[in-house]
């Protein structure tokens, strides 16, 4: 891209224009849901015997025959075609982070020679996609084609456009996932189990307990002719070479300040479609970084919120390019500023309504809540390797570990009062009952000012696994993440812990030991078990991460071999024992992450040795050889002892641009060959730990004399935006 192009593109992008606000004068509650097929729609276009059995399907897990199936379909079918439907389509989640779809119109020949609209049971119910064309690990070849998407019932179909979509699993023709939500249901199924077998000890008419998530989305706007002149965000959605801003987010004043109007509007535009699509937004503000922000919705059953997540994601790039900007959700798109997470608040509730992991009223439901968070941290602890897997990418590794994302080491911060707690449970010997205090008031001393309430914990920003009063937040997933991934690994573990509490709780009581003493005693002896786990100080210090060591925490920070926690005989028995994964699709979805890790990182070098050589060297020269001609003028009109000092500064600028050149030339050519000998290696394992030693430590390496290269060169001739026309928007 030349010059020119650049600054036409610049100042296209600071051009004042028009705002467009939409404009609703219903209030959200009005259109809440529009395009979903809720109970409220059911209720409407199904027979009353119909929507009695998808209850039963939906809230008791009763099994969905033809005969209900098809008069469902014909129930969705008027409603959607109301809504301007004309095709429909299974809406999964293949193990490539994003959805997939394939759609059908509603037509059929009606044997007449014309056409009628069609929509049936089997339609809804399953559909046959191409299992070898979606990333399968090995267990579908290309000439092993078929493979099953099958209604999801218990997360709402809904209208997007002119398409029926409806949430599907997506199975291998011989029963292996190949997506995320079919564990992530068995996952949910193995925690209630587990969960409601424990809280019966409290409150014996718990019948089910449901896996809550709220999660936060961050992203970057920026403008969209900027990112079109950006080959590396092109093509990686990250920037791959970029010299810091001057100012970026060092003096704390975008976090939470005002919205600019431009994307005041798009976030209006992007909650009313989610509103309608029945997605609870209810948190939206400027996040720490320029051009950063963040949108968060009330909190939902896991399934739901991890749909509901993945449809977000998706509609903020559409309505992204409506506003004339394209959304960010790389982890890590700029450097040297905060890169974007999406924080998973967990928790577990019962049917009645007790949050499980909530401090109660009276002692025993206080002991409930210990029992609930200890279990929680054995999970974490057991398998805290296995949970930085389930979030690690070559994408999230930018930002692990820096500007207030979580370092890759997982602990869990609970704060004083409930480290306190724990502690006096631990070396306590009496089988008292726990009495907790609430919320405390904090008095201000401000005469206008009421009293505030204090929460029972601070915060802290370094913990990957922070406890938050009645949840946990899981810091530490990644912005363009599939958040099934981390919640199957938690809500498994968490099963498993719970598993093991009844059975050693159960053998005391047939001991003849008190129900409720020998659930103290059993966690006691966890809280013990699972102390290396908990950690409330700095988790960036490096004497934390010797500590960590110490404890026997994983802390390994290669991708490649941080994913090996997927094969371990203690993360297959676990997924076997739970009933969730089989060891096949544990070595099926080992196999795929490190391929993507692979395909990743080779994608970013290609991309950087093309913007190296035919963008940054050719700008560099011509630069250099002005500055030479420069030099060259200088001698023939002054004499040397006046053309001489006159030309000292240049003359250092010739030579520190002779040396980056030279540096990127070399290692451009060291880059290509490490791609060449790491592409030459047959077993996975080791090509994605020869990418992450040899090819990806080059890219940065390279980058270092890039960045210097458009502190030197004229800025009239450097070819691509820099940051600071991309971070601030006007």
């Amino acid at each position: 891209m030349s010059s020119t192009l650049r600054f036409q593109i610049v100042g296209e992008a600071f051009k004042k224009r028009p705002v467009e606000v939409p404009n609703r004068k219903e209030r959200p509650s009005e259109f809440f849901a529009k395009y979903v097929f809720n109970r409220q729609k059911m209720q409407h276009y199904l027979p009353s015997n119909v929507y009695k059995k998808m209850c039963d399907v939906i809230d008791g897990g009763a099994a969905l025959d033809m005969a209900t199936a098809d008069a469902v379909a014909a129930g969705m079918k008027k409603w959607a075609m109301e809504l301007g439907a004309t095709h429909c389509t299974h809406w999964f989640q293949p193990l490539t982070e994003g959805t997939a779809e394939k759609h059908d119109g509603f037509v059929e020949h009606d044997g007449k020679g014309g056409m009628i609209e069609e929509f049936t049971g089997k339609q809804l119910v399953q559909q046959e996609p191409d299992a070898s064309s979606f990333p399968s690990g090995g267990i579908r070849s290309t000439f092993e084609a078929r493979g099953y998407s099958a209604w999801d019932p218990t997360s709402p179909v809904f209208v997007f456009g002119d398409t029926l979509m409806i949430p599907t699993i997506f199975i291998s023709y011989t029963g292996e996932a190949l997506d995320y939500k079919a564990p992530l249901k068995k996952s949910l199924k193995a925690v209630d189990e587990a969960a409601t077998a424990v809280a019966r000890y409290f409150y014996p008419d718990v019948n089910r307990v449901v896996s809550n998530l709220g999660w936060e989305q961050e992203y970057f706007l920026v403008d969209e002719g900027l990112y079109a002149a950006r080959p590396d965000l092109l093509m990686t959605g990250r920037t791959l070479l970029g010299h810091d801003s001057a100012k970026n987010q060092q003096m704390d004043d975008h976090y939470f300040g005002s919205i600019p109007m431009r994307v005041a509007a798009f976030m209006k535009d992007l909650e009313i479609k989610a509103l309608e699509l029945g997605i609870p937004c209810k948190t939206r503000h400027n996040e720490v970084a320029p051009n950063q922000f963040e949108l968060a919705p009330i909190f939902e059953e896991t399934n739901l919120a991890v749909d509901h997540n993945m449809l977000i994601m998706s509609l903020m790039k559409k309505v992204a390019r409506k506003h004339g900007f394209r959304c960010l959700l790389h982890e890590k798109p700029f450097a040297g500023i905060n890169g974007s997470g999406k924080h998973c608040n967990w928790s577990l509730s019962t049917n009645n309504g007790i949050l499980l992991h909530g401090p109660g009223k009276t002692p025993l439901d206080n002991l409930r809540f210990v029992t609930f968070i200890v279990e929680s941290l054995m999970a974490v602890y057991r398998h805290n390797g296995l949970l930085k897997a389930s979030i690690i990418s070559a994408t999230n590794v930018h930002r692990l570990g820096a500007s207030e994302a979580p370092p890759a080491i997982v602990s869990s911060f609970l704060g004083k009062q409930l480290s306190d707690l724990l502690e006096h449970l631990e070396t306590s010997t009496d089988d008292e009952l726990i009495q907790l205090s609430g919320k405390q008031t904090l008095s201000l001393d401000i005469p206008q000012i009421p009293e505030l309430t204090q929460d029972n914990t601070d915060r802290n920003r370094t913990s990957p696994f922070a406890f938050t009063g009645n949840r946990f937040e899981f810091r530490a997933v990644g912005s363009q993440q599939n958040c099934a991934s981390a919640m199957i690994v938690l809500n498994t573990a968490m099963a498993e812990a719970l598993t093991d509490f009844r059975v050693r709780v159960d053998a005391l009581i047939a001991e003849g030991i008190e129900p409720m003493k020998a659930i103290l005693r059993i966690v006691r002896e966890d809280i013990k078990a699972c102390k290396p786990i908990h950690f409330d100080g700095n988790g960036y210090s490096e004497a934390w991460k010797q500590e960590a060591a110490r404890r026997g925490l994983d802390t390994e920070t290669s991708a490649p071999i941080i994913l090996d926690q997927y094969l371990k005989p203690e993360t297959v028995e676990m997924f076997s024992r739970m009933n969730v994964l089989t060891k096949a699709e544990l070595e099926a979805r080992n196999e795929i992450k490190l391929d993507t890790y692979i395909k990743k990182v080779q994608i970013e070098a290609r991309i950087f040795g093309d913007i190296c050589m035919n963008h940054i060297i050719p700008v560099a020269t011509r630069y250099q050889t002005q500055l030479i001609d420069n030099v060259h003028r200088m001698k023939q009109i002054f004499p040397a002892d006046v053309a001489d000092p006159l030309n000292s500064t240049n003359l250092s600028l010739i030579k520190q641009m002779g040396e980056h050149n030279t540096f990127i030339i070399e290692n451009v050519e060291r880059l290509i060959e490490a791609r060449r000998v790491a592409n030459r290696i047959k077993d996975g394992r080791e090509r994605a730990i020869a990418y992450h030693d040899t090819v990806a430590p080059l890219i940065e390496e390279i980058r270092y004399h890039v960045d210097h290269l458009e502190l030197i060169v004229d800025d009239e001739l450097w070819p691509l935006p820099k940051y600071r026309e991309m971070l601030f928007i006007h």
